[in-house]
């Protein structure tokens, strides 16, 4: 299927050819992101976003509330102490050297680089006196 999608307040369709090809509509409402391999996409409303198919099909989408990352971080690990962070560093350090080449040049997600900063967060608050 086509990364393709039209925005029920300006009318525009929109299509993503590849990984790093990024479109929104003429209001700015909607944006499809990567292509038919990724098939990303964003809505300021949902209500405003119709997937189109590759027959010209429009189809109401169902979107489902995730888990946000500030609320993962604040639960499971809600006191981690300065020394296991630094450790989760280091696993994310060996992780990632341990990515094939072609993945190197790849682009980082929102979520790959908010996760970072919610764990850089968290240790660097290790180190202030609770309020």
């Amino acid at each position: 299927m086509k990364n393709r999608a039209k925005c029920k307040k300006c009318n525009t369709i929109i299509e993503s050819f590849h990984r790093t090809d990024y479109q929104e509509c003429e209001c700015k409402e909607i944006s499809v992101y990567g292509g038919p391999d990724i098939m990303e996409c964003s809505a300021m409303d949902w209500k405003n976003f119709l997937r189109v198919d590759d027959l010209g099909n429009e189809i109401q989408v169902t979107v489902q509330e995730g888990i946000k990352l500030q609320d993962i971080a604040e639960k499971e690990i809600p006191r981690a102490n300065k020394k296991d962070m630094v450790n989760m560093l280091d696993e994310l350090i060996k992780h990632i050297d341990s990515l094939p080449q072609q993945v190197m040049s790849a682009p980082i997600t929102h979520y790959d680089y908010q996760t970072l900063l919610l764990l850089l967060s968290s240790l660097f608050k290790a180190d202030l006196p609770e309020n």
